[in-house]
């Protein structure tokens, strides 16, 4: 199943985040159309998010739609300017009607935050599905090419060796074809072996290890000053898998895994002071882990609001 096409965001502001001395952008990219939750969670129903009002109004209507959105993580640590995935992208051939041959004005809010794509040195790609890499490339004289030239690109080493042997259907290759392959022919990627502990990859800048929804899916911790956040990618895709971590997507790769991953997550995030900021989640985007009941609830940190 997919979904009908969605539209920009309106322009306003970059929100951002203090995590200690660091500052982290939301670049935005679209806002996600409401058939993405149905497809996307289809254990969310609007019987299940009605049960929950702290979902209202902000990740859900009243109807019990949820709301999720398409957008980036940019930040500056250690003198380098960082970006956490890349979005859907423009004028790509994509399957779902959502993400085909948008659009968008992406790159001048990325250049208005302060990284330009000639600045960025580091991308960190959480996992290679087709709205975490579209930003990687740009069309340029009929083909594809890096749009940050001077970076350093990052992905698992365990996630391009799964796709690598996958026997992908034709949008997926299509998507490797113009994303990530014109990566790999510039040199550009590097692939990073991501232990249970993680891997530092900068100064304040961790991989950790949150599979599942792919195989070497990695969550992005930053650290500093004593305050930590964590970027979920898509081992959550929405705040209403805090009420119950058994909620799956309907593209996990192992469903049992992700359930397992989530549920280790939130438990260990449950009540501390780490920031989490969701990839796909609506604004206000960030907010602390609690317990409520035998499950999770998110408490929202608006945009604007240090870390303490």
């Amino acid at each position: 199943m997919t979904t009908p096409p969605c539209q920009s965001t309106p322009q306003r502001a970059t929100p951002t985040w203090a995590v200690g001395d660091v500052t982290v952008h939301r670049i935005d990219e679209v806002v996600l159309p409401p058939e993405t939750g149905p497809w996307l969670l289809p254990g969310a129903t609007p019987d299940v998010v009605a049960r929950h009002d702290w979902l209202r109004p902000d990740f859900a209507d009243r109807s019990g739609t949820l709301r999720l959105a398409s957008h980036s993580f940019a930040l500056s640590v250690g003198g380098l300017r960082v970006l956490v995935d890349t979005g859907i992208g423009n004028g790509k051939t994509r399957a779902n009607p959502a993400w085909h041959d948008l659009h968008t004005d992406y790159l001048p809010r990325l250049t208005a935050a302060g990284f330009a794509p000639d600045l960025v040195d580091l991308v960190v790609l959480t996992h290679l599905h087709a709205d975490h890499v579209g930003w990687n490339t740009r069309a340029q004289d009929g083909g594809w090419v890096p749009t940050f030239p001077n970076a350093r690109y990052v992905a698992s080493r365990t996630e391009r060796e799964f796709w690598a042997g996958y026997d992908m259907e034709e949008p997926r290759r299509q998507m490797f074809r113009d994303s990530v392959h014109p990566v790999e022919d510039a040199g550009l990627l590097d692939l990073v072996d991501v232990p249970p502990q993680g891997a530092e990859i900068a100064a304040g800048l961790r991989l950790v290890p949150t599979p599942g929804h792919t195989p070497g899916h990695v969550a992005v911790e930053i650290s500093s000053g004593g305050a930590t956040a964590l970027i979920t990618g898509d081992c959550l895709h929405h705040p209403v898998q805090f009420t119950d971590p058994a909620l799956g997507s309907c593209v996990d790769i192992d469903p049992e895994q992700a359930r397992t991953t989530r549920r280790a997550l939130l438990s260990e995030l449950a009540d501390g002071e780490t920031l989490l900021l969701g990839t796909h989640f609506p604004p206000p985007t960030a907010g602390r882990v609690r317990t409520e009941g035998n499950a999770y609830r998110l408490a929202p940190v608006p945009a604007g609001t240090p870390a303490p």
